[in-house]
């Protein structure tokens, strides 16, 4: 039997779980606080609309910016679809048994893997084999298949919420299954499903070890002009910065607005997606 009454173990453990909140908070705080303080006075028009000039001394950051979006949001684009047709497949058509439960072992144990192994494979197979070189693209299809087990198991989560009584309602009126999923099924899974688009966005912006080997450069004064080219990102610039710069003085601060600004399209494109996934939520809730 248990020592303490029912009402100081319920108080202990909202205590618990608030104090866990304070640090949580805390610590976003401190680390949005500490990006901030060192990265906004280096902010200007100019900053965010110029290339680099003078081996990355002076100038702006605007090539990063851009490739940064095009890795985020190629890679996203890939790696959607691809998520979802397999998600819906699992839990709509194949049969329960030792193929699903291989499936869904391997998607969550790829979650784990290092980020750079995804990046070694992208290279061994897009750049060497396939032969697209370093280029935006292999990057693109690095990111996807390192975001897409994320994207995965929030979508096969987010449809076996989906109250099974729901699509026996939709058969019943003589839907098809397929205008059940399409219908009734995805529409209501989609706000766990942007729940994980957004985690996957997060990831994708802020990846290194992957564009390291398939997509980014070190240096460049234009913007990228295809998805066959090369490109700057924000991440990689970060690193290249703040490890092989030959101007240290100049370039700290130049890194730590890069990473303000990584930071401030993390934040836009998220906000973005969780507005979407709210005004799915109330159209369907």
């Amino acid at each position: 039997m248990s020592i303490l009454k029912p009402k100081t173990t319920q108080f202990l453990g909202f205590a618990a779980l608030i104090t866990c909140i304070v640090i949580t908070i805390l610590f976003l705080g401190s680390l949005i606080y500490f990006i901030t303080s060192r990265g906004i006075g280096i902010m200007s028009w100019q900053f965010l609309t110029d290339v680099p000039r003078k081996a990355m001394t002076e100038g702006g950051v605007a090539p990063a910016i851009v490739g940064t979006l095009y890795l985020t949001i190629g890679s996203i684009l890939i790696a959607l679809p691809l998520g979802l047709i397999t998600a819906i497949y699992i839990t709509e058509y194949a049969a329960k048994g030792v193929i699903i439960n291989i499936i869904r072992l391997s998607v969550n144990n790829l979650s784990g893997v290092p980020s750079v192994v995804f990046g070694l494979f992208g290279l061994a197979l897009f750049v060497k084999y396939l032969g697209l070189n370093v280029c935006i693209l292999s990057g693109c299809l690095t990111m996807a298949i390192l975001v897409l087990p994320g994207i995965i198991s929030a979508s096969y989560e987010a449809i076996v919420a989906v109250p099974q009584s729901m699509r026996e309602a939709s058969l019943a009126l003589g839907a098809t299954k397929w205008q059940t999923i399409k219908k009734i099924v995805v529409p209501t899974a989609l706000p766990g499903i942007m729940t994980g688009v957004i985690l996957a966005i997060g990831r994708a912006a802020g990846e290194t070890a992957p564009i390291l080997f398939t997509a980014a450069t070190f240096y460049m004064r234009g913007f990228p002009t295809g998805p066959m080219s090369e490109t700057l990102a924000l991440p990689y610039h970060i690193y290249a910065l703040m490890t092989e710069g030959t101007h240290p003085d100049k370039q700290r601060a130049i890194a730590y607005g890069c990473a303000f600004i990584l930071l401030l399209l993390v934040m836009a494109v998220s906000a973005l997606a969780i507005y979407l996934r709210q005004r799915q939520r109330r159209k369907y809730g």
